[in-house]
Formats: structure tokens, C-alpha cells, sequence
């Protein structure tokens, strides 16, 4: 509990957590309000659709959780941590615990903010009345921790701020796409893709015309996406203990 609690003073001192916040916030609920004052009447009818902006705000998370770390390795701070908590593991574990609840609490407040803005912009009913709706607004939020550990495995493994961001927001916002232009393979790879997988725990299958058919169930589809963040936090952790500071 002290190594959380050391955490959380750590990062709440800061301000990169509170303009990563509020910006999330704002992709997530702005994206939702532009899409609810642009689509026609009727056309708007599925709540996956309140949460258009998740993506863009996963991707601010992802910043803000890869900075959580490199930060301390650029100032030397980590130095410090690990000096005071010996077992390096523990240390990074309370980090990535901290870091990973509020980017669920950010997840879950923006993902909320977006379907309510759009139910009272919209005529149609929107109303959360099944369980596949509620993954579809509550599962953002769920989303964002992982998405947060991944970036956090990803800064332990690089140590700049430069790098970690680079990788994480080509990856996730470009490279998974590009996967689809492979020829014949391309689009059954890019259906086991972590980011992918992510999407369709919160959208299940789709219901779009021509949509294919996921691959797993939604809570499959979550076990994937949680087991990947975890295999790449495991490594990072071997590699962080391997390593000076």
C-alpha cells in the first residue's frame, strides 16, 4: 500500500496526467457530440456509435502512461526508486497499478460523458438496455487500463519518451491497418491483432453489412487483449531487472 501510495503522490504532482485527462476526455465526448450533430435523423441507432472517438483518446492514455515512466528514466528519478525499493518489480508493478486504474476511471467518465451527450442530442434510443450495449460504453474504460499497461511495458523496454510515444501511437493508430494490405493473409492476420481484438470486445461481431465475423466471443476477445498486455509487462520487467537504472 506505501508503494502506492508513493505512486500516486508521484504522479498527481505532476501536470502531464491532468492535460492527458482532459484531453481524452475531450476527443472522446467531442468526437461523440460532432457525430451526434451530424448524422441524419435515424441513422445514429446503435450505441457502439456514442463511442466513434475511443480510439483517439486510447491513444492520449497511451501517451500519458508511456510518460509515466520514461519521464523518470530522462530525470534520473527512477534511480532514486529504485535505491529505496529494491525489489525493481514491486516498484514498477505499483507504477503500472496506479497508472492503470486511472486510465479506467478516465476511460469509463469519457465513455459515459460520450453516450449521455449523445442520448440527449438524439432522438433515437440510445438507452443501455442490453449487456452487448453496456460492454459497448462500460468496456472503454476497461480498454484504456490495458491499453495503459502495454504502453507502460513498452516505455519500461525503451526508457525515452521519444521512442515509447513513437512506437505506441504508430502501432496502435497505423501499423494494424497497413497489416490488412498483405496480400491473402493480411486481413485473418490483422483479425488477431491486440488493438483489433480490443475493438472487437467492445463492438462484438458487428452489424454492419458485410462485417466478418469475430474470431472470438467478446469475453475472449478480452482475455486476448489482457493476456497480450500482460506477456509484454512480464518482459519488460525481466528486462528492467536485468538492466541498470
Amino acid at each position: 500500500m506505501t508503494l502506492l501510495a508513493v505512486e500516486r503522490i508521484k504522479l498527481f504532482t505532476t501536470r502531464s496526467p491532468w492535460w492527458c485527462a482532459l484531453a481524452a476526455l475531450a476527443v472522446v465526448i467531442g468526437f461523440a457530440a460532432i457525430v451526434s450533430s451530424a448524422a441524419p435523423t435515424g441513422e445514429l441507432t446503435e450505441v457502439s456509435w456514442t463511442q466513434f472517438g475511443y480510439g483517439f483518446g486510447m491513444a492520449v492514455i497511451m501517451v500519458f502512461a508511456a510518460l509515466s515512466v520514461t519521464t523518470e528514466y530522462r530525470f534520473g528519478t527512477i534511480r532514486t526508486t529504485f535505491q529505496a525499493v529494491p525489489n525493481r518489480t514491486s516498484a514498477l508493478l505499483a507504477k503500472t497499478g496506479v497508472v492503470a486504474a486511472l486510465s479506467l476511471v478516465i476511460g469509463e467518465i469519457a465513455a459515459f460523458g460520450a453516450w449521455g451527450l449523445a442520448s440527449l442530442m438524439r432522438p433515437e434510443d440510445l438507452m443501455l438496455n442490453t449487456t452487448a450495449e453496456w460492454i459497448n460504453v462500460a468496456g472503454v474504460g476497461v480498454v484504456f487500463a490495458l491499453a495503459s499497461v502495454i504502453a507502460i511495458a513498452v516505455g519500461i523496454l525503451i526508457r525515452h519518451s521519444a521512442g515509447a510515444i513513437s512506437l505506441v501511437l504508430i502501432y496502435a493508430l497505423a501499423v494494424e491497418n497497413l497489416v490488412q494490405l498483405i496480400p491473402k493473409i493480411g486481413k485473418d492476420i490483422y483479425e488477431w491483432m491486440p488493438f483489433r481484438v480490443a475493438d472487437r470486445f467492445l463492438t462484438g461481431s458487428g452489424s454492419s453489412p458485410g462485417a466478418a465475423e469475430a474470431p472470438l466471443s467478446q469475453a475472449g476477445s478480452l482475455a486476448y487483449f489482457a493476456g497480450f498486455a500482460l506477456v509484454l509487462l512480464v518482459i519488460s520487467l525481466v528486462a528492467a531487472n536485468k538492466r541498470d537504472a
